[in-house]
């Protein structure tokens, strides 16, 4: 995780996971492996359209964790889709994201892979899950946390994977798979 700049004007200083938008450019792009099956089947049942394909948002997703800690993710394949969350209607700022999950295996150079701040992020650190609530994190990255605890040790792609959609009360979290 890293730290948002005070100047930042999406959620300044809190600690977030990397992560961005989808760039016109991640769409063409073909990725090394292709995406775990399970991952990519559930990527492709969001009922919610994003119009972006499962290839672009891995991509995406691969590119932007290069850009704010200098790691690069070598096996798109060991990616996890593991949740989805939509910001509620009426923020100054939304956004619509993927998180996804990966053993450090799959990061060039292991566990021995080195990460550098970047102007995004910084204050770069592992991090163990118990010792994360005492960051100041926004709520969706406390329910992501709390998802993660819930799921751990497996880096499997879970069965159902839920959307968190903020939408409407009804609709609050909708169950993929």
């Amino acid at each position: 995780m890293g730290q948002r700049g005070k100047g930042a004007v999406f959620m300044p200083k809190k600690f977030v996971f990397p992560g961005g938008a989808v760039d016109e450019t991640d769409e063409g792009l073909a990725l090394a492996e292709p995406l775990d099956a399970r991952t990519r089947a559930l990527l492709e049942l969001e009922p919610v359209s994003s119009q972006v394909s499962p290839e672009a948002l891995a991509t995406a997703a691969i590119r932007e964790l290069s850009e704010e800690t200098g790691m690069v993710l070598a096996h798109p394949s060991a990616m996890r889709f593991f949740l989805r969350a939509i910001t509620p209607p009426g923020r100054p700022r939304r956004f619509d994201a993927r998180f996804f999950l990966a053993p450090i295996e799959a990061v060039a150079g292991g566990a021995k892979a080195e990460f550098r701040d970047s102007d995004e992020l910084s204050h770069l650190h592992w991090a163990r899950l118990r010792g994360l609530r005492d960051l100041d994190i926004a709520n969706v990255t406390a329910m992501v946390l709390e998802r993660l605890g819930q799921h751990l040790p497996s880096l499997e792609t879970p069965e159902r994977v839920p959307l968190v959609r903020n939408d409407r009360i009804e609709d609050r979290v909708v169950w993929l798979g």
